[in-house]
Formats: C-alpha cells, structure tokens, sequence
C-alpha cells in the first residue's frame, strides 16, 4: 500500500506543476516532442506575422518598395530572432513548473506588444526621418528581458552548463542596452539602422559564443527540427490568409467566377507547395549527427521564414490590385508574389545542401524549371494576362521540386546522407 500511496504522491506533485531544478534536459530523450506550451506560445506569433504582413502589403501596393522592404525585414528579424532563442533554449531546459510557465507568458505579452509597435514603425520608415520603433523595441527588450531571467535560472541551477548561460544572458543584456538607447535617443533612419546593425550582429553573436566556446546547451535535436517545421506551418498560414483576401477581391469585384475559382487554387495550391518542399529537407537526422551545423541551418531560417510570410504578403497585395485600390500595375503585383517565393526555394535548397554537405547536379535542373515558371507570370502580366491566370502559373513553381523530390530526389538525399555518416 505505501508503494501506491508513494506512486500517487509522485503523480499528484507532477500534475501540480511545482518548481523543479533547472538542470538540463537529455539531448537524446527519446519521444521528445513540442509541449502544449511552446504550441500556445507560437500563436502569438500568427498575430506578428499578420500584422508585418498586412504593413508590408500596404507600402507595397503603394509602390513604395523600399519602405515596405526595409520595414518588412526589421520586423520579421525581431519577431523570428525572439522565436529562435526561446525555442533552443525550451530544448534545453524546459521544466515546464509555474515558474517557467509564467516566465513564457510574459515573453508572449512581449510578441503582443511588438506587434502593436510594428505599424508606426513601418510608417516611420516610410516617411522618415526618424525611426518610430519605440513600442516595438519595449516589446522586443520584454521578451529578451524575460529571456534573461531564464538564461540566470539555468545558470544558478546548472552548474556545469553555467559558461554558456552566463554568456546567453551577457550578450541578450548588452544588446538590450543598446535597444534601450535607440528609443531614447534621437537618431536618423540612417543612424538607426546602423546601430540596429550593431546590436543584431551581438544578438547572433551570443549563441555562437555560447554553443562553440562555452560548453554548450543540451538542445535537442528532433525536437528542435519539430518546432522549426511548426514555425513554417503558422508563417504557411499567412499564405492562407492572403489567399481568402485575394479570392474575397474577386467576388467583391466580379461575384463568384472563373477567376475567383482560379485564384483560390493558386494561392492554396502555392501555399500546398511550399509546405511540401520544406519537408524534403532532412532536419532532424543531420542535426543529430552534426550539431555543429546547428548554427547555419538555425540562422538559415530567419530569410527562409520572411520568404514565407512575404509570400502572404504578396497576395495581399494581389487582393489590393484586383480591387483597384492598388496603386502600382500587373507586373510589379505579380513580382510582389514571385520574388518571396523564388527567395523560399533558394533558401530551402541551401539548408538541405548545407545539411548534407553535397550540391546535387539534379538541383541545378530543377532550380531552372523554378526560374521559368517564377519568370513566366511576370511575363504573362507584361501581356496583359489576367492577375488570376498569372496566380495559376506562378502555383507551379514549388511543383517543379515536388515532383523531382518524389521521383528521383529523394534517392539522391538518401545516398548524400549515407555518405555523410
């Protein structure tokens, strides 16, 4: 009876959510997957997506190209960099205790208020001089403030990882500082971005220093390749999104047709794609072997993850043209589209030729079916084809690597990985 009794107590402390010591998780725990807070945690991240998205489409369809671009990779760095750095370090110590759950809230409270920021920042950009990000940078300093208080916990609590928390937490807090003094101070958009330069160069710095120099953190490697594929999923949503935005343009326009038919298939169809091809990279296995290719593959996907989001962004625009409200013509919309993409498909044969160390000869063929079919619409709108049919055309591009996948990529993957034991 008291070995039940002490089996029940064990549980009930468990379901309790009690503070436990911080003193790394098992990089090989087998069946290690995503925790129900990380998925919570990443929903936050719908709302950042949407609303960089949603700016960036405006600027666009304005024509004012450099704006929409400049604004769109600042904010899309802050919210993925913020991401990245909690996911490695959930890998590594997540306790999953009150305090650690309390701690994550305030991160997300973080992303909210970041993502309040990010329209006066991109207008401030747009009209300048100076640079309005001071709603967006406190929440960004929350959320690495918070980060902080983690990196301290394990630190404390993990004696023989101390090094690398310590210097996690030094290079987040010296960066903080400086965000700090890019509110207060009264710089131009030049000055601005030079300094942002600056604290993100020491922001990517901290991990390396960390990882490669101070001992390293027990990350996990599947279940950071599992988060990272979740991450593609929600920015594959904004694809989704500006799919429905683009198809209502349609209906609203011309009530319900062939075009609208036409444009709900090739935004779902390309949204369809891109989820595919990433997929094909072999993440988990390759990182499991070489964690020290942990760094290029993880920094890979900030662009990998803009590429994503500017795609939904593209058919926002889209929507704009088809309601004539958009100032710029067919081509420039349909490049809108078509630029974010041919970005997503060179980024993911980057990470899978970087993952595998090999650059396939049959990459360099399907790499040129995808420019085709990327330059293709662009022409067909410089002819006058309908935004729809351009849409259609533009589908296919992530096909091209689908099909070559499924048909012979995928022994050529499996032979590159034999030899890369």
């Amino acid at each position: 009876m008291q070995g039940v009794s002490d089996t029940m107590t064990s549980a009930v402390n468990g379901l309790a959510h009690r503070v436990v010591r911080m003193t790394g998780r098992d990089p090989h725990e087998p069946g290690r997957v995503a925790t129900s807070l990380e998925l919570l945690f990443d929903l936050t991240f719908v709302v950042a997506f949407g609303v960089a998205g949603n700016e960036a489409a405006h600027l666009l369809a304005e024509g004012h190209f450099g704006s929409a671009l400049a604004g769109f990779c600042f904010a899309m760095f802050a919210v993925t960099w913020a991401w990245i750095n909690f996911s490695w370090f959930a890998s590594a110590f997540d306790t999953d205790d009150w305090v650690y759950r309390l701690t994550t809230m305030v991160q997300m409270v973080g992303v909210v208020i970041l993502a309040l920021g990010l329209p006066p920042m991109f207008a401030s950009i747009d009209h300048g001089p100076t640079l309005d990000n001071s709603v967006m940078v406190l929440g960004y300093v929350v959320m690495r403030v918070a980060m902080v208080a983690q990196w301290l916990r394990a630190a404390r609590q993990s004696p023989e990882r101390r090094r690398a928390c310590l210097t996690y937490a030094v290079a987040i807090s010296i960066a903080q500082l400086g965000w700090i003094v890019q509110i207060v101070a009264d710089m131009t958009l030049a000055a601005s971005a030079a300094f942002a330069v600056v604290l993100v160069l020491i922001e990517l710095a901290g991990p390396a220093l960390a990882e490669r120099r101070a001992g390293g953190t027990p990350w996990h490697a599947h279940h950071i390749a599992e988060r990272y594929g979740l991450l593609t999923i929600i920015a594959l949503g904004e694809g989704i999104i500006g799919t429905v935005a683009a198809v209502s343009a349609v209906v609203q326009a011309e009530g319900w047709s062939v075009d609208a038919a036409l444009v709900a298939l090739a935004g779902t169809g390309l949204t369809f794609g891109m989820w595919w091809m990433y997929f094909m990279i072999p993440g988990a296995d390759v990182l499991h072997r070489h964690r020290e290719r942990s760094f290029a593959w993880g920094y890979g996907h900030i662009p990998l993850f803009a590429a994503i989001a500017g795609t939904g962004a593209g058919l926002h625009v889209a929507a704009y043209y088809i309601e004539h409200v958009a100032h710029i013509g067919s081509v420039a919309t349909v490049l809108t589209v078509a630029v974010p993409v041919a970005v997503y498909v060179l980024a993911v044969y980057a990470l899978h030729d970087f993952l595998v160390r090999q650059v396939d000869a049959v990459h360099w063929l399907l790499l040129a079916g995808t420019a085709v079919l990327v330059v293709v619409p662009v022409l067909l709108a410089a002819a006058g084809v309908s935004m729809a049919v351009c849409l259609v055309v533009l589908m296919f591009a992530p096909v091209v690597s689908v099909v070559g996948y499924e048909t012979v990529g995928h022994r050529h993957q499996a032979d590159a990985m034999a030899r890369d034991q």
